[in-house]
C-alpha cells in the first residue's frame, strides 16, 4: 500500500462507529467526553477562575444539568503558528447517553468557549464506557 493510500485508510478509520460495549448487570452504555480548555487568551490575557465559573454556570450547566466533573490541569500544545504553548487549563468530563441532543450540546460548549475566550482549539476526547449510578 502506498503512503497516501495508507494515510487515507487511517483517516477514514477515525470515522468508523465506536465499538459497542457489552455492559454488566446494572450498567448502561454511556459516552464520555473529556474536553480540554486552555486559559491563555491572545494577546497575553487569561481566562480567570471567575471567567471559568461563569462559563460553567451559563453554558455548561444548562446543557448538562444532570452533572459533570471539572478539574484543573497544566498542559501544552502546538498552535497553528507552530509555537508550543504551555498553559493552565481546565478539563471538563461529561458522561451522557450519546444521543443527538447530547452531541449537539457538547459541540455548542466547545464553540462557545472558543468564541468567548478567543481560543484556537478545544481538545475533545470521546469514548464509550459502561456506567452505573
Amino acid at each position: 500500500m502506498t503512503v497516501p493510500a495508507t494515510l487515507l485508510v487511517l483517516a477514514l478509520s477515525g470515522c468508523a462507529p465506536m465499538h459497542q460495549l457489552a455492559c454488566g448487570s446494572g450498567e448502561q452504555v454511556l459516552f464520555q467526553d473529556s474536553l480540554y480548555f486552555g486559559t491563555v487568551k491572545p494577546p497575553g490575557g487569561i481566562v480567570s477562575a471567575e471567567d471559568w465559573a461563569g462559563f460553567l454556570n451559563s453554558t455548561v450547566t444548562p446543557r448538562f444539568p444532570q452533572g459533570f466533573s471539572v478539574w484543573q490541569a497544566a498542559g501544552q500544545w502546538r498552535g497553528a503558528n507552530g509555537a508550543i504553548v504551555r498553559e493552565s487549563s481546565y478539563v471538563l468530563n461529561i458522561a451522557h447517553p450519546g444521543d443527538a441532543s447530547s452531541e449537539k450540546a457538547v459541540l455548542e460548549i466547545v464553540a462557545a468557549y472558543k468564541s468567548k475566550f478567543e481560543q484556537e482549539a478545544v481538545l475533545r476526547v470521546k469514548s464509550n464506557a459502561c456506567g452505573s449510578f
